[in-house]
């Protein structure tokens, strides 16, 4: 799942994710509010990973979580957060590490080597590993 308000980003990552090959299927929100309402729908797919923008209109990337967590648990997505940001602020990034859920904190733009990266991260979740 991506969560990114700037159409352009969302282009980048669906292309970067489909090219991979470690990707079935990418559900693509550009408001967040839009990504909550499909993850509390009772016949929600599972959600593996979720690239989620720090920045953004109406419902930024903290207040995604806040939410996520408080309405549907820290177990809200199968596998792991990955936050992504333009922001130089370091505390943006230790914000988002401060949630269970989210395994790192990206600069943008998304690059195929994150991935590989990405891919260690969940499998590691799924193995019951703890966030180091």
């Amino acid at each position: 799942m991506t969560v990114d308000d700037e159409k352009v980003d969302q282009m980048l990552y669906r292309r970067i994710l489909e090219r991979s090959g470690l990707v079935d299927k990418v559900l693509a929100f550009r408001r967040a509010a839009d990504a909550l309402a499909y993850l509390k729908q009772p016949d929600c797919e599972g959600v593996d990973v979720i690239l989620l923008d720090v920045n953004m209109p109406q419902m930024n990337g903290f207040e995604f979580l806040e939410t996520a967590v408080a309405e549907l648990g820290d177990n809200f997505v199968n596998g792991v957060v990955i936050m992504l940001t333009t922001s130089l602020n370091p505390e943006d990034k230790a914000r988002a590490l401060r949630f269970n859920v989210v395994r790192d904190c990206l600069d943008k733009p998304l690059r195929s080597e994150n991935l590989s990266a990405i891919a260690e991260m969940l499998a590691g979740s799924s193995a019951g590993d703890e966030r180091g």
